[in-house]
């Protein structure tokens, strides 16, 4: 038994290390942009930080709608079936450039959302400036995350890893630029950071659409071939399967949108706190984001073996590895909070000293929540592998929204706890999400419950 077990975490790392680390290093462009952001003052930064969680509810939407993508083509790739992996890729190019449209305009009314939420107007303004130089970038974002799916479903992740990495120091270099008007460029502050995450979009966006047409082996699926035909039983397919997942990261990404909406009318001290400790905890995500698509991979392929036992290895072993995993990282987290706090604020900036302590004391209060949260994620592409998506759907109204934000309502504004309080809500909520989810997992698994492929 202990000899399959190693066996399935031995191959479950293999597909998560790219996946995973693709996307630390684009959380790595975020915090980036958030670090040079943080020396124009604790208000440009709080400002950033919703308009951020404004983006990131709207991105939200589109990037579960293109998910399917990378099933679609990988049932394809298996088959050898070289004209349906073609036709996933177009449609999901087709919904990047349609869904692209509504997120722009969600992005341009940023302004009146935040005001109408009960933020400050000077924070509502120079959000909005942050909005109007990201909105641009939405469509070769979304192009760039088809292009992916299809690249994972072809067992070639690599070259998307490549790409987002070079991108590091060209955002870093384009942000410093934009944000502070050196070498000549103009000083665009809040705007210029976002052009520069748009700019840089655009240039991952060119260079992955040059791999997959340009190199091999992907040049043979002629991925552009009839473009401009809309088929729209594919269509069909990623808005079916997409949707349950669309709904599922936006209550997700929703819970957390809101408690910075909480924050912010707490104070703006309390705010940045809130998004410096978010950040933080979405870096630590991105390791167990990789195991959870590898995961549900695995699953996937048991389910379609037949392999009862296989399927409960599948799930669980990469639950535990996400879990140990995020208990060291956490571990580290803790004993340099407040130098990682440290390193978002420039602490000459007015009361950008309490603003790291408070942070400091965010990540203290969160360390079981960065455990119970890799949990949730690997928990939730092993239930996706068995096709199970309804049920942690309502998991996540209960837990997130019914329990946890309840909860930090209570605790942050009611009660008088502040960001604190509304950290140990989002704690709890997260710790039962992650419960159920690897309750029901095993409980399909034990009953043999495998829904067909």
């Amino acid at each position: 038994m202990s000899r399959h077990v190693a066996v399935e975490l031995s191959e479950t790392a293999k597909l998560a290390w790219p996946m995973g680390l693709t996307q630390i290093a684009q959380i790595v462009m975020m915090t980036t942009d958030l670090a040079f952001i943080g020396y124009l003052g604790a208000e440009a930064f709080a400002a950033a930080a919703l308009a951020s969680r404004i983006y990131v509810l709207a991105f939200t939407f589109g990037s579960g709608l293109l998910a399917p993508i990378a099933p679609l083509a990988a049932q394809a790739f298996g088959a050898n079936n070289l004209a349906v992996v073609r036709r996933s890729v177009r449609m999901g190019l087709w919904a990047a450039m349609m869904l692209s449209l509504p997120i722009m305009a969600f992005a341009s009314r940023g302004e009146p959302i935040l005001l109408a939420f009960g933020q400050a107007p000077d924070t509502a303004r120079l959000g909005q400036q942050y909005l109007f130089g990201l909105a641009w970038g939405v469509t070769p974002t979304l192009g760039f995350l088809a292009l992916r799916g299809f690249m994972g479903a072809a067992n070639r992740p690599e070259p998307v890893l490549w790409i987002t990495l070079a991108a590091i120091p060209v955002n870093a270099l384009l942000a410093w630029l934009l944000i502070n008007g050196k070498l000549g460029f103009p000083r665009l502050e809040l705007f210029g950071a976002g052009l520069a995450t748009t700019l840089v979009n655009c240039m991952t966006f060119l260079t992955i659409l040059w791999v997959a047409t340009m190199r091999r082996p992907f040049r043979d699926y002629n991925l552009l071939a009839r473009f401009s035909y809309f088929d729209w039983r594919v269509m069909r397919q990623l808005v079916v399967i997409g949707a349950p997942i669309s709904m599922a990261s936006l209550m997700g990404v929703g819970v957390f949108s809101a408690a910075a909406l909480l924050a912010g009318l707490i104070s703006t001290s309390a705010l940045a706190a809130h998004q410096i400790a978010l950040q933080v905890t979405m870096i630590l995500s991105m390791i167990p984001f990789g195991i959870s698509m590898a995961a549900s991979v695995r699953v996937g392929q048991a389910v379609g073996r037949h392999d009862l036992s296989g399927v409960k290895r599948a799930g669980l072993a990469p639950i535990l590895l996400g879990v140990v995993i995020a208990a060291i990282l956490t571990l580290a987290v803790i004993a340099a909070r407040f130098e990682i706090a440290g390193l978002f604020l420039d602490e000459s900036q007015g009361d950008a000293k309490a603003t790291i302590g408070l942070a400091a004391k965010l990540l203290l209060i969160g360390a079981s929540f960065f455990i119970t949260d890799a949990a949730q994620l690997i928990a939730t592409g092993s239930l996706r592998g068995m096709k199970d998506t309804r049920v942690p759907l309502l998991f996540i109204g209960i837990a997130y929204w019914l329990i946890g934000f309840s909860l930090s309502y209570l605790l942050g504004l009611k009660m008088g706890l502040g960001i604190v309080g509304i950290w140990i809500g989002l704690s709890t909520g997260t710790t039962i999400y992650a419960g159920l989810l690897v309750l029901r997992f095993i409980i399909l698994a034990n009953r043999g419950v495998l829904q067909s492929q």
